[in-house]
């Protein structure tokens, strides 16, 4: 089961009290002031949890698998997150211990 928006609001609604439109107001200024910061290039840096970085990928020479023809692969910004030392020990122990090398999720950024 995924986490979305709707249960974020949900926990802010029950753990502070705000009125469910508040905590979806609160949650709505956090998403974009957290995009906003990204389509600008910044860093985001959140304590005990972990970095949000958009990286610049040069443009490169790539294969087309079905017709093993060269394509030429656009250069692109990615968004990059590396979880904190905190939250990689706190998902790891609560995976029964296991541990696992760091893991960077990339995804397009549209900018």
């Amino acid at each position: 089961m995924a986490l979305t928006k709707a249960d974020i609001v949900e926990a802010i609604y029950e753990k502070i009290g705000f009125s469910k439109k508040e905590a979806a107001d609160l949650v709505e200024l956090v998403f974009d002031t957290v995009k906003d910061t990204l389509a600008k290039g910044e860093k985001i840096k959140i304590s005990g949890f972990g970095n949000f970085v958009v990286r610049e990928k040069r443009s490169r020479t790539g294969r087309n698998p079905q017709t093993g023809e060269s394509i030429e692969i656009s250069a692109r910004k990615v968004l990059t997150f590396k979880p904190s030392q905190v939250l990689r020990s706190e998902v790891n122990s609560s995976l029964g211990g296991q541990e696992s090398a760091s893991t960077v999720v990339s995804d397009d950024v549209n900018t």
